[in-house]
């Protein structure tokens, strides 16, 4: 099942920026895809990128070897591989990251453990990637919003 969140409302249909689906995927096989990249693929490679299977050890390893043969065609480059995280933030349902509670603070909202338990990993992993300091992180209200946290 694909998911895209409502506050990806406004570019999910051209798919002008990397949706939060594609974005947990590349850091579960470990590839830096920059915008340049994704800007050089077609909308069916896109669409190929959103609905790729990723989470078995086989589905991982094939996706990252897809993305970066993918890559090298349209750039002549590949993309930087990354450190895969053994036990990442959003998998961690026994403690909330201090930037997403630090965050969720700016909108006088207080994050519970139980609540942060019952999101999935990658309503996790995206509120974790909306906290960070220098991201753009307008849709972390709306994210809050969206997984019925707040009203």
């Amino acid at each position: 099942m694909t998911i895209f969140f409502k506050f990806e409302q406004d570019f999910v249909n051209s798919l002008r920026c990397i949706p939060m689906i594609v974005r947990y995927k590349l850091d579960t096989c470990g590839v830096k895809l920059k915008l340049n990249h994704w800007h050089e693929f077609n909308k069916e490679e896109k669409d190929f990128l959103v609905h790729k299977p990723c989470k078995t050890t086989q589905e991982i390893k094939e996706y990252a070897n897809y993305l970066q043969e993918l890559v090298r065609e349209k750039t002549g480059e590949y993309a930087k591989n990354l450190e895969i995280e053994s036990n990442p933030q959003w998998s961690n349902i026994e403690e909330i990251p201090e930037q997403v509670s630090k965050k969720a603070e700016e909108f006088n909202f207080q994050l519970t453990l139980s609540q942060w338990q019952n999101l999935d990993d990658l309503q996790r992993f995206v509120l974790i990637k909306l906290s960070k300091s220098g991201h753009e992180n307008r849709n972390f209200l709306p994210a809050l919003k969206e997984f019925k946290l707040i009203n």
